[in-house]
């Protein structure tokens, strides 16, 4: 399996349904700005809202870091809009919710299972500059959580503006980091 971390994202152009409308949403949207895509099974179901609304919660967060979220399963706009008007939860999102009805964008990622036509919980964070800097796949049983998403971009655009630093594990917004060289080696 070939790795696509720092790979640019592919070009698409899909249907979304973003806070009570349908739009469309193309690679040249995330152009100049750091951008998570955020990928899920199906709407209407277990996990999925658990994960939605914590991202909802935390969206203003995401903004202040300069990042837009999009959310992502192969689920139609107008079944986006029904599990909004249906669900207090997911009434909540101000984030697009990408319509990928024929799976190309979760195919792309690598999160598409052709048994069942559905995505994995598959986290991706991208730069500015297009490539992906972060992926994370879960087995759909398996819930994410915001606040580590968040501490791992705030990692990726540190080592993105801070050229020879890198972050240690656990890792939070004004700790120290690294400077690699051979004098750390073997005193860490």
């Amino acid at each position: 399996m070939e790795t696509i971390v720092n790979k640019s994202i592919v070009d698409f152009k899909l249907p979304a349904y973003k806070d009570g409308e349908f739009v469309e949403i193309s690679n040249d949207d995330i152009k100049g700005k750091w951008s998570v895509f955020f990928f899920y099974p199906a709407d209407f179901t277990f996990v999925c809202p658990t994960e939605l609304l914590d991202m909802a919660e935390n969206y203003d967060k995401f903004k202040e870091l300069g990042v837009e979220v999009y959310s992502v399963s192969t689920d139609t706009q107008f079944t986006h809009k029904a599990w909004a008007d249906a669900s207090e939860s997911i009434r909540q999102i101000k984030f697009p919710m990408i319509a990928d009805k024929t799976g190309f964008l979760s195919e792309s990622f690598g999160v598409l299972n052709p048994e069942d036509f559905l995505a994995y919980r598959g986290t991706f964070v991208i730069n500015p500059e297009g490539k992906i800097k972060i992926v994370e796949i879960h087995d759909n049983g398996i819930g994410r959580d915001a606040s580590e998403l968040l501490r791992k971009i705030e990692a990726a655009q540190f080592v993105e503006n801070n050229p020879g630093h890198v972050c240690p594990a656990k890792w939070k917004k004004g700790a120290a980091t690294l400077t690699p060289s051979i004098e750390l080696v073997g005193k860490i």
